[in-house]
């Protein structure tokens, strides 16, 4: 009994099912490196970094600060009680 596509009558022989290996690694490879692309993207920078949306509250805070709304004191003391309020450890966004 000869197998796989007639091997001893000149047929292509098992190596035929490297073929279908090669495009399924290439293909998962393909999509787990696009995977990991848009998943960093979501993330924040192109490094993964988090960014601040726009409309968040230290986002809103660092405008009112930078078009003098408010002093250098009360943006301080405003970050401090943002930082308390959602758990954030550290400085600024």
């Amino acid at each position: 009994m000869q197998t796989l596509a007639h091997f001893g009558d000149g047929g292509p022989g098992p190596w035929i099912l490297l073929f279908p290996v090669i495009w399924a690694l290439v293909i998962g490879g393909g999509i787990a490196l696009l995977r990991r692309t848009v998943r960093r993207g979501r993330r924040g920078g192109p490094w993964g970094r988090p960014t601040v949306e726009s409309d968040s509250p230290l986002a809103v805070l660092g405008r009112r600060f930078a078009s003098g709304e408010i002093d250098e004191d009360e943006y301080w003391r405003r970050l401090s009680v943002l930082n308390e309020e959602f758990g954030r450890k550290g400085g600024a966004a």
